[in-house]
Order: structure tokens, then sequence, then C-alpha cells
């Protein structure tokens, strides 16, 4: 049976990308149905709900969601946009994309950022006598997806019981100085049994890949509790993965690694806070985020996105001008979670032989700035790189 698959363009340059997707994957051979998911600022703006209840009942119908990108904005800002009837009625914006994640428990994140042979925008460094050298990038990071600091749980002038409750704590002593209304509180809560799971996936992975080690992207030495959890578990866990090294590095000192040494680093495993980070610093040694593709893996659900903003300015842009590689490569992760693995690796081979001859680059592998002028410089717009990939299949 075709299977069913939940569209979601959501804001902006979501709106322009995924449909690229579904060319290429048409053109490689995917046979599915498709059901359009209504999300993001529009529906936020006039119905104080950037995700539908019915876009929910699609995915919990249908489990298989490809999603482009959403557009986020502060309280204040999410408020003023609302439409009239609807301010004052209690309606508080959260990220779509985050509540999706937490309602359907996808939270194995997996943010692949891998080197494309012949990309202009992949890392190099000067090494030794001068020479220079453009190391082969490789690392996948599993991001637990569903708690640390996005979780929600937050207060600006906390509550009686919550305030009592941290004044409980010996540290919390200074800030019992802080008037109450001028004290904002957010919560980095671990639970052991999701830290577990995002581990043992990623232990699996490296496994299965033959890597060396594991490393936990973390700061153990200051948040004790959280992030010593996760590297306790790991150093747990290894002992059933005989050959698999647990790698425990703080992620501020990570960031400057990644610019040395990216190469050593195959498999990382963060909370989500900090897995956000260092994905997109790892993305920015292959090409920043115009090839930078995630899964959100759940027990009963899956999406699959590209890791970039709906970036609006470029959003109205005739033509498109967005690098769609991202998009097409998180619709090669769906096709490997899926099963169509073969057509996956079909695609993302095409993908290589494009970026290697060199004859499209999109205004961002041109390292132009982005407007309606790159065409005129050069720079392919979106269904064009579209089109080099689906000719190269």
């Amino acid at each position: 049976m075709k299977p069913t698959i939940v569209l979601m363009p959501g804001d902006g340059i979501g709106k322009a990308v995924l449909p690229e997707s579904l060319r290429v994957l048409k053109a490689a051979g995917f046979e599915a149905n498709y059901v359009d998911g209504d999300i993001g600022w529009d529906f936020w703006c006039k119905e104080g709900n950037p995700l539908p209840d019915r876009t929910i009942k699609l995915l919990e119908q249908h489990r298989i969601g490809l999603f482009g990108a959403i557009t986020s904005k502060p309280k204040d800002a999410a408020t003023a946009e609302l439409a009239p009837e609807l301010r004052g009625k209690g309606y508080t914006y959260y990220s779509p994309i985050v509540g999706m994640r937490q309602k359907f428990n996808l939270d194995i994140c997996i943010r692949p950022c891998i080197s494309f042979k012949g990309n202009p925008l992949n890392f190099v460094r000067r090494g030794k006598d001068g020479v220079v050298e453009e190391p082969f990038v490789d690392a996948t990071i599993f991001r637990q997806n569903t708690e640390c600091l996005y979780s929600g749980v937050e207060w600006t002038n906390p509550p009686d019981q919550v305030y009592e409750a941290f004044k409980t704590h010996p540290k919390f002593k200074e800030f019992t100085k802080v008037p109450r209304e001028d004290l904002a509180i957010s919560s980095r809560i671990f639970t052991r049994g999701a830290t577990r799971r995002i581990l043992k996936t990623a232990f699996e992975y490296a496994k299965a890949r033959g890597a060396k080690a594991v490393t936990v992207c973390e700061k153990p030495n200051v948040i004790r509790e959280t992030s010593g959890m996760m590297l306790s578990e790991a150093k747990k866990m290894a002992a059933d993965y005989k050959g698999i090294l647990v790698w425990d590095t703080n992620i501020d000192a990570q960031m400057m690694w990644l610019t040395k040494n990216p190469e050593d680093y195959r498999v990382i495993v963060a909370g989500n806070m900090f897995g956000d980070i260092v994905s997109d610093g790892f993305a920015g040694l292959v090409g920043g985020l115009g090839f930078a593709a995630s899964a959100n893996l759940g027990e009963t659900c899956a999406v699959f996105e590209p890791t970039h903003g709906s970036a609006p300015k470029y959003a109205d842009l005739k033509p498109a001008i967005i690098n769609p590689i991202a998009m097409i490569l998180s619709a090669c992760m769906m096709l490997d979670h899926i099963g169509e693995k073969e057509k996956a690796q079909k695609i993302k081979k095409a993908i290589a032989t494009v970026i290697e001859q060199g004859k499209v680059r999109t205004y961002d592998m041109m390292r132009l700035t982005g407007g309606p002028n790159v065409i005129s410089q050069g720079a392919a717009s979106t269904p064009q790189m579209t089109d080099a990939i689906i000719a190269a299949l």
C-alpha cells in the first residue's frame, strides 16, 4: 500500500521548499498519498492556535509528516498579531513544532551533518606548512527533543508554590533579594527514561556504522544534575557496546573543537538546548542550514524537516532563491525511515553529483547576499536547483 504523508509547509520559505522535495520524490519513483496539514503563523493569527487539532488528527491517523518551516516571535509580538476578536481571551503562542514534538513524544531528533565533495561552503583549515586542508565531516547529532529548557516549564513573577519550592535550595538564597516581579525562571528538566532512549539510539547508530566513540556534549562540571545524568547513563550503557568509547565534551569547548578537528566526531548526543546549538555548529561546517536535514522520531509518529527557519524576508521573492537541498535531504530521511533506502540513496547520489559538478549553485553556495538580484548574478533559483537534481537522477 502507498503510505500517506501529511504535508505541513508552514510559513515563509517552507512553502517554497516542500513542493520541491515532492518533485524529487516523484522523479525517484516514490509513490505516496499526500494530505495537507495546517500549521504555522497564519493559524495563530486567525485561530489562536498554530497547531490546529485537525492537523494533530491527521498525524495521529497517518503517522508520517513532512514539515517546512514556522515563524516564531516573542510573546508580546505574537499577541500583537493575534486577530482583534481573540485578544484578551487567554491565548498564548507556543511553537507548533515544539508542541508537535511533545504531543507525539517525538523525543529522538537526528541531525546528520555530512560534507558533499565540491561544496564551496565546506569548512577548510590551514594545516602544517600552511597547506589548506578540507577535512571530511561526517557527524550525526542525536538531540533529546522534548525535555531540557524547551519543555516550557517557566515563570515570570513565579507563583507562591513555585517560589517557596525554589527557596528550599541553598543556592537560591541570593535570588530572594530580587523582587519577584523581576524574577524569571526556566526549568531544565531531564528524565532518566528519555535520556536512556536518546543514548541507546546514538549507541546503536555508532555500532551500525563502526564509529569508535559516542560523544556526550553537555556541561556536567557546572550543570551537575541534568548534564550529569546524561553522562553517567552513557557510561553505564557503554558496557553493553564493547569497543565504543564515551567521550565527554563540554558544549563550550566542543564549539571550539569542531573548527579544529571536526573529522574526529562521528556520533554526538546531547540534551535539547545543547543539541540544537552543536547541530547548527556542525551544519555550518558542511554548507550551512541549506544542507541541514533532521528527523523527529517517536514510537507512533515521525516528522521530517529542514532545520532552517522560515526566512520571511525571502518568502515572497519570485522566483524563489532558497536552497532546497536541506528539505530534499529531510525527505530522504523519511524514505530511510519507511524502508525506501534505495530511493533515498539514489537521491543523495544525485545531490552529490550536482554539487560536485558545480554548474548549478544557489545564492548561498555562491556566497552572495540573498535578494532579488542574485539570479542576475548567476545563482540558480530554487526550482532550477531541483531541476538539476532531477536531471542527475
